[in-house]
């Protein structure tokens, strides 16, 4: 459990460092996008992303092997 964890965790670092140094204004634009959404709309969006990652890690260390 603990490795597939930090996999992840590793995935994540990789993804997102790649986007900020491929596309720092994309990601500059982004920001300020963020900052203008209410913060309603930013919570649910983050409960979501929560719940597929939850859900993605309970697959992947149920059926994953």
């Amino acid at each position: 459990m603990l490795t597939i964890i930090l996999a992840g965790i590793g995935m994540w670092f990789l993804i997102e460092g790649a986007i900020y140094a491929g596309m720092p204004d994309a990601m500059k634009r982004f920001g300020a996008w963020l900052s203008e959404m209410p913060e309603t709309t930013i919570r649910q969006s983050g409960l979501w992303s929560m719940a597929i990652g939850a859900l993605l890690l309970y697959v992947m260390v149920r059926f994953g092997g």
